[in-house]
């Protein structure tokens, strides 16, 4: 192995990346002879960390000393996770994948990238991301047990297979230790709420030729409730007046007359509830009552509680044959409590509206006539805390148990071929509860027998108004409540034999190492539904889907890696993928290639190149039908047809020709894989041994990328089928493609009115990525002030566009105008780190670029955040340390625009505000701290 000063600055710049304590030199700074290890992004083991592709790794040491409590803050801190991912507080995504986290580098989508545990595929969470794709749940994977976390960013298919179009996290848990170590840790905040304990306990044994590690995590974090935040604790925090108002508890609405009725008592009977906060209030349709507290019924952090148990083994049977096996274990209850943004009761839990799928005409879903009145009217009702029993009673509850296990036997024969051989089983089972109002008992409390219907096809109902605003009594809400019960599950089964050789054979300027596997596999996933939750009539509010399907897969992959000079390494991949599902085998080749040049010993000149695919998600193949109520979709049709000349966005804007839908999602079988391209370029350089700098461009393009079709663009195109020409002028083909397909997606009653909407994901959308990552590390080592360390991390984002249908122009997801989620186009971090002997400190510092706000027309400012730390050795195997999160108690920055609860933006803040730990590390037997 080669000994100077270029090898170490690249071991040190692999190993020191978004966290403040670095990894340490040898006394004086001189230079040392690495290990053979095992890098991801290669099948091949080699002294030298640094290849022709950056690979990003974060140690436990750093975790510790960055002040990060869990896997997703540790993943959210890194520069290259710039994507916006559904936070605690995320209403869909809480309700459709409920405890559940994900990560997304580059922006490009969580499914586009690949989570690994030991090298190994981890099960899906079982239950679609916002209904739609399949994702790796980040949250439950044991922080206490990581060893370290490997990033590599950018297509590594021809590697690692389907999935690693973005880029790779290979999350390498503990495979040894020296004596029993335990950890306990107790956490708070310091505005209240969000009060945690966790205890780690990690052992290790060698008995001969028997050996290995057992480690047990155990979790109990009580929730944060937007009660317990200044910033979003009632509808009064919300910078626009009209939001404001109190969130309804009761809202009466003569429908004929667009006017809500007031009760006869101003709601006094009603003003004990939400906590005494009830009222008279008056929106635009007139009185109603309503709380300004009730909006923050919800959890910004989740309930959770678990256990997590580990274990690593190895049996040598002999110095070239042993057996090993790697066991994971996880039992989390998570609980959570969403709601709507504002007066909306559509999709809420807690709430209900007249509901009967049995009525004909286009307002069944929440319009019947009152026969005591003679009018039409609108009835609506959330349920508070006083009738619920407590908001616990009202919370999703998801009981989660994950498995993991691989094992197998590994050696080497001929003295220079290393094989090995496993076998690798994962599941994610469910048990999800979801609260639901049964919508015929809740008809029947409120509004009594149904009479019929009339002429219209409005249900009749002759009900008594002081119904509506009397309180329930706890045993009432009880008899119109439910708990739905999904119970999902999802299994991966992989068999791999795997050989490779650091010296093939020897060419004039060093030896050639080689790797190849090959790979058998079966995936499935199954949603289990509540039956209930698939009838159109059993629950008010959203109707859930069905999904469930498998696929075998195979693959063969083999990698090069060639010394062509004395300085200049190349390195060669490719790999051969088939799935199998239905009467599809879709298949793909992949490759990359790399380039190392070291001209000077502190230089290293990198390049990369590689193709990616994605086999289409399960859920996106097997997907059942799934429902979803429009209220408000409009008919272009009727609306160019009624007033010739008018435009698209005139329609939509006049809400004249608005009517309620009932669209369906389904799978789409059909679909292709998703292909990629990625290039990088760049250097490390290290001047001198304490410091080492480096940057790296980089370019990402995805092609046939799936999205869902868009119910909207689908309705628009089925007008300018009928009519034969787009509200611009331009022809149109009855004929074509597009014409054939969006008049057999909507669908019309026998009076040309729009009923539903079908609609799937379909290969069509492009997207590409571009721009440049720093990273740079410096080591000052004094005789009397101790040792510091200064770590940083950018990345500068140049071009982020997406052609989401072919014919589209390219949008700009960089830009202010962007229609949906703005991404940051830098993101970055800071750390300096202190020991001398047995004391410790840390500053960490998160930086967010700015985003859009709500109305996508201004900028948001660029924001920081600041973890602070520190440490004192009691003796050498006892140890206490405290950190601070939010050192300086930052609050979202506030956007005038962003009128919806909790007002602000939570795919990149929070309102924890200040949070601080303090934790006990207590080592028996064994080596020093």
């Amino acid at each position: 192995m080669r000994k100077h000063a270029m090898v170490c600055s690249i071991q040190l710049a692999l190993l020191a990346m978004s966290a403040p304590v670095l990894a340490q030199t040898a006394s004086g700074g001189q230079p040392q002879q690495l290990d053979t290890v095992q890098v991801t992004g290669s099948r091949i083991p080699r002294a030298q960390v640094e290849g022709p592709a950056p690979i990003t790794v974060v140690t436990a040491e750093q975790i510790q000393s960055a002040g990060f409590t869990s896997v997703p803050d540790v993943l959210r801190s890194l520069s290259q996770n710039g994507g916006s991912t559904q936070g605690q507080q995320n209403t869909t995504g809480a309700q459709s994948t409920p405890g559940a986290q994900a990560v997304d580098l580059r922006g490009l989508g969580p499914n586009h990238t690949l989570v690994l545990v030991n090298g190994r595929r981890i099960a899906d969470f079982p239950l679609p991301l916002n209904g739609r794709s399949n994702f790796t749940d980040v949250g439950n994977i044991p922080l206490g047990m990581i060893d370290r976390v490997e990033v590599l960013t950018g297509s590594a298919s021809a590697v690692y297979g389907s999935d690693a179009m973005a880029g790779v996290i290979n999350f390498i848990l503990k495979k040894s230790t020296d004596g029993t170590t335990i950890d306990y840790r107790y956490g708070d905040t310091s505005r209240g709420g969000g009060e945690s304990h966790k205890l780690t306990l990690t052992t290790g044994f060698e008995r001969g030729s028997f050996s290995g590690i057992v480690g047990v995590e155990l979790l109990n974090k009580r929730p944060l409730w937007g009660t317990e935040r200044g910033v979003q604790d009632s509808t009064l925090d919300s910078p626009a007046a009209e939001r404001r108002l109190p969130r309804l508890t009761a809202q009466l609405m003569n429908w004929d007359d667009d006017e809500n009725i007031a009760p006869s008592d101003n709601c006094a009977a009603m003003s004990g509830l939400n906590e005494g906060t009830t009222v008279l209030a008056e929106n635009d349709y007139g009185p109603y009552c309503g709380s300004e507290r009730a909006i923050a019924y919800r959890t910004i952090e989740n309930e959770r509680k678990g256990a997590n148990a580990y274990g690593s083994f190895e049996y040598r049977f002999s110095d070239n044959l042993s057996w090993f096996a790697d066991v994971q274990l996880g039992h989390q209850k998570v609980r959570l409590l969403t709601g709507t943004n504002g007066n909306d009761v559509a999709s809420d839990h807690m709430g209900w509206e007249f509901h009967d799928p049995a009525s004909t005409n286009n307002y069944r879903n929440k319009v019947f006539y009152n026969a005591g009145t003679d009018r039409l009217e609108l009835w609506s009702r959330q349920f508070t805390p006083e009738e619920v029993g407590g908001l616990k009673n009202r919370m999703n509850t998801t009981t989660q148990k994950t498995m993991a296990i691989t094992t197998g036997l590994k050696g080497y024969f001929a003295d220079a071929w290393n094989w090995e051989a496993a076998y690798n089983h994962s599941e994610y089972k469910a048990e999800v509860q979801m609260p639901r109002i049964k919508a015929e008992a809740a008809n029947r409390l409120f509004l009594g027998e149904r009479l019929g219907y009339d002429d219209d096809g409005y249900a009749i109902y002759n009900p008594d108004p002081d119904r509506l605003f009397t309180p329930l009594t706890t045993a009432e809400f009880a008899s119109i409540a439910a708990m739905s019960t999904f119970r999902p599950k999802a299994k991966n089964d992989n068999l791999s034999f795997t050989v490779d050789n650091s010296a093939l054979f020897t060419m004039p300027a060093g030896d050639v190492g080689f790797a190849g596997a090959v790979e058998y596999g079966k995936q499935s996933y199954r949603i289990n539904p509540d039956p209930l939750a698939l009838t159109e009539d059993a629950y008010y509010g959203p109707r859930y889907g069905d999904g469930s399907g498998d696929r075998d897969h195979w693959s063969a992959a083999g990698e090069l890696r060639v010394p062509l000079l004395s300085t200049l390494d190349a390195s060669l991949a490719g790999r051969y993928d088939r799935y199998s599902y239905g009467n599809k085998d879709p298949g793909k080749f992949t490759y990359s290639a790399g380039l190392e040049w070291r001209p000077i010993d502190t230089l290293l000149i990198r390049s990369s190149y590689g193709t990616g695919f994605r086999a289409p998600d399960m859920h996106y193949l097997f997907a059942g039908n799934d429902y979803y109520r429009t209220r408000f979709a409009t008919d272009y049709y009727q609306c160019r047809t009624a007033e010739p000349g008018v435009t698209d966005g005139y329609c939509y804007d006049d809400g004249s020709y608005d009517g309620s839908t009932f669209d369906v999602y389904s799978g789409n079988m059909e679909l292709d894989v998703e292909t990629s391209k990625s290039f990088s370029a760049g250097f490390v350089w290290s001047p001198v041994a304490n410091f080492d700098l480096a940057v790296d461009y980089y370019k990402i393009r995805i092609e046939n990328q799936v999205q869902t079709q868009d119910r909207e663009k689908l309705r628009i195109d089925e007008a300018n089928c009928r009519l034969g020409v787009t509200d611009s002028g331009a022809s149109v083909d009855i004929n074509s493609p597009t014409c054939v397909d969006a008049l057999a997606r909507v669908i019309r009653d026998t009076d040309g009115n729009i009923t539903s909407v079908h609609f799937s994901p379909i290969n069509i959308a492009n997207e590409e990525t571009s721009g440049i990552d720093v990273t740079a590390h410096y080591r000052l080592q004094t005789a009397s002030a101790g040792n510091f360390s200064f770590s940083g991390n950018y990345n500068w984002t140049h071009r982020h566009t997406r052609q989401q249908f072919p014919g589209d122009p390219s949008e700009d997801m960089l830009d202010v105008s962007f229609s949906a989620t703005t991404l940051p186009r830098t993101k970055g971090n800071l750390g300096v780190s202190w020991d001398k002997g047995a004391w410790g400190a840390s500053i960490f510092g998160n930086y967010l670029g700015r985003v859009a706000n709500y109305d996508n027309d201004a900028w948001t400012d660029s924001t920081w955040r600041f973890n602070a730390g520190g440490r004192y050795d009691i003796n050498d195997h006892l140890r206490v340390s405290v950190s601070i999160n939010n050192l300086f108690d930052k609050m979202p920055p506030k956007d005038a625009t962003w009128s919806n609860y909790p007002y602000y933006d939570t795919s990149w803040f929070d309102s924890i505000g200040r949070s601080y730990f303090v934790q006990l590390t207590w080592k028996l037997g064994g080596s020093a701290l």
